[in-house]
C-alpha cells in the first residue's frame, strides 16, 4: 500500500514500503547512487549501492531525469546520517512518466527565478516545497475561518457572481454577455448579504470570488480575489469588529498549532495578537501621516506612503475607524451626532489594508437618499431596496481579503504568491 514520505520512520527498519513521487535529485557516485524522491509531504532518500541492488534497478536509477514521476518499492533502513534518519533500499523502481529536459524552472530552489517566469510555468513552480507550504497554510486559514464562524452561529451562503448592476455603485466592473442582456461579474456580495438580513438569517458568511476591473499593477492588487464576508443582524460596527479580531487571533493560533512544519520551512513565526486590537480614528491617522511628512486632505483616502508612515508607528494589526461618510459606499451608516463621520472601519496589518466593514443603513428612506447623494439611480437597486421596505433589522458586516491576509501572515512580498493562478492587469494565463 502506498505511503507518504512523512509516514516513514527509522523504527520501520526492515519494513517494505511503496512510494510515489517525483525525482527531485539524482547523485551518481559511480558505485553508489542517491536518488531523492519528493512527494507532497516531503522527501525520502533512495540509496542504491551497486553491490546490493539489482543491475536493472541500478541502471534505471542512473538513467532517470529530474522531475520524472516514479514508483519505488523497497526496504526501510535506519540510517542516522540520512535525512529524517532513514533511507530506502529499492527492490523495484518504475518510471511512470519521464520529464523532458531541460526543465523550465529549477525545483530544487538552488537557482532563483523571477516571479513572472515562475507564474508562466506555475505548474512547475508549485512543485517547490516552499511554494506548496504557502497553500497548505492557506488551506488551514480557510478551515479555521469556517470552523470559527460556524461556532459563532454563522451560516455559510453562496451569492450570485453574475449580476445586472454594480453592487457598490462603482464603475470598475467586468461586463459579460448574458444572452440578450449585458451583465457584470460581481465585485462584492454586499447587496445580497444585506438582503439575507431582511430574510431573517441574522448571521451569514461567504467565502467566494470577487472581480474588480481596476487597472492597478501593484504588489497588493488582483483583479480576481477571494473575499471572506460576514453580515450580522442586531449589532453595530463594534460588534462585527469584535468578530473580526477574534477570527484573526484564532487563525494565528491554529496555524501555529497545525502548520508548524510549513512555518519552519518558510522561516516564519506567527505572534498571536493581543485583543482588543488597537483602534485609531481617521483623524488620528491623518495626524500620524502628517508627522512623517505625508499630508492628506481631510476626506480623501490614505495614500500608500501615508499608510506606511502609520505602519511605522503601529506594529501588527490595528483598526482605522470613523472614516468620512462621503469616502465610503452609500450603504454605510453615519454617526447620529456627527453625520459627516461613518460607523466604519478598516483592518490593517502595518501598511496593508486587509478588511473593510461598517454598520449598514437599515432605514429605507435614508438609504434611498444616500443612493441619490452618490449620483446613483434607486431604480437600479430595485430588488435590494425592496428588502428594506418590509422590516430590515439593524445590521453590520465586513469583507476580508483572503490573499491579503495570507500575504500579511507569511510576509509575502507580492500578493500573486498567495494565489495558485493569479489574475491581474497583465495576466490571463495560465
Amino acid at each position: 500500500m502506498r505511503m507518504y514520505t512523512s509516514e516513514i520512520t527509522p523504527e520501520m527498519d526492515g519494513k517494505v514500503v511503496k512510494l510515489f513521487g517525483w525525482v527531485h535529485e539524482v547523485r551518481d557516485h559511480g558505485g553508489l547512487i542517491f536518488l531523492v524522491l519528493r512527494d507532497r509531504e516531503g522527501f525520502a532518500q533512495i540509496t542504491l549501492p551497486k553491490k546490493v541492488v539489482s543491475k536493472e534497478v541500478f541502471n534505471t536509477a542512473r538513467s532517470l531525469k529530474r522531475e520524472s514521476v516514479v514508483a519505488v518499492e523497497g526496504k526501510v533502513k535506519a540510517e542516522p546520517k540520512a535525512p529524517n534518519g532513514f533511507e530506502i533500499i529499492p527492490d523495484i523502481i518504475t518510471l511512470l512518466n519521464e520529464a523532458e529536459a531541460p526543465l523550465p524552472l529549477e525545483v530544487t530552489e538552488k537557482v532563483p527565478a523571477e516571479l513572472d517566469t515562475r507564474l508562466d510555468y506555475r505548474f512547475m513552480d508549485l512543485r517547490r516545497p516552499k511554494v506548496q507550504a504557502i497553500f497548505r497554510i492557506r488551506h488551514q486559514v480557510m478551515q479555521s475561518v469556517r470552523e470559527f464562524l460556524s461556532k459563532e452561529g454563522f451560516i455559510e451562503v453562496n451569492t450570485p457572481k453574475i449580476v445586472s448592476t454594480a453592487t457598490e455603485g462603482g464603475t470598475e466592473l467586468f461586463p459579460i454577455s448574458y444572452f440578450e442582456k449585458e451583465a457584470f461579474l460581481n465585485q462584492s456580495p454586499q447587496l445580497y448579504k444585506q438582503v439575507l438580513m431582511g430574510a431573517g438569517f441574522e448571521k451569514v458568511f461567504e467565502i467566494g470570488p470577487i472581480f474588480r476591473a481596476e487597472e492597478h499593477n501593484t504588489t497588493r492588487h488582483l483583479n480576481e480575489a477571494i473575499s471572506i464576508d460576514i453580515e450580522m443582524s442586531f449589532t453595530d460596527h463594534e460588534g462585527v469588529m469584535g468578530v473580526l479580531e477574534r477570527l484573526i487571533a484564532k487563525i494565528c493560533e491554529d496555524i501555529n498549532q497545525k502548520c508548524s512544519k510549513y512555518l519552519d520551512l518558510l522561516g516564519i513565526k506567527l505572534e498571536i495578537p493581543e485583543l482588543p486590537l488597537p483602534r485609531i480614528t481617521y483623524e488620528e491617522a491623518l495626524k500620524m501621516a502628517k508627522s512623517k511628512g505625508e499630508e492628506i486632505p481631510w476626506g480623501e483616502d490614505l495614500s500608500l506612503q501615508a499608510l506606511k508612515a502609520i505602519g511605522e508607528e503601529i506594529n501588527g494589526y490595528y483598526f482605522i475607524v470613523d472614516w468620512p461618510t462621503d469616502a465610503k459606499p452609500f450603504y454605510v451608516m453615519p454617526h447620529e451626532n456627527r453625520p459627516e463621520i461613518s460607523k466604519s472601519f478598516d483592518l490593517m496589518h502595518s501598511w496593508l489594508e486587509l478588511a473593510s466593514g461598517a454598520q449598514r443603513i437599515h432605514r429605507y428612506d435614508v438609504l434611498v437618499n444616500r443612493i441619490k447623494a452618490k449620483g446613483l439611480q434607486p431604480e437600479s437597486f430595485g430588488f435590494y431596496l425592496d428588502a428594506f421596505r418590509y422590516g430590515m433589522p439593524p445590521h453590520a458586516g465586513w469583507g476580508l481579503g483572503a490573499e491579503r491576509l495570507l500575504m500579511s501572515l507569511l510576509d509575502l512580498k507580492n500578493i500573486r504568491e498567495a494565489v495558485l493562478f493569479p489574475r491581474d492587469r497583465q495576466r490571463l494565463v495560465p
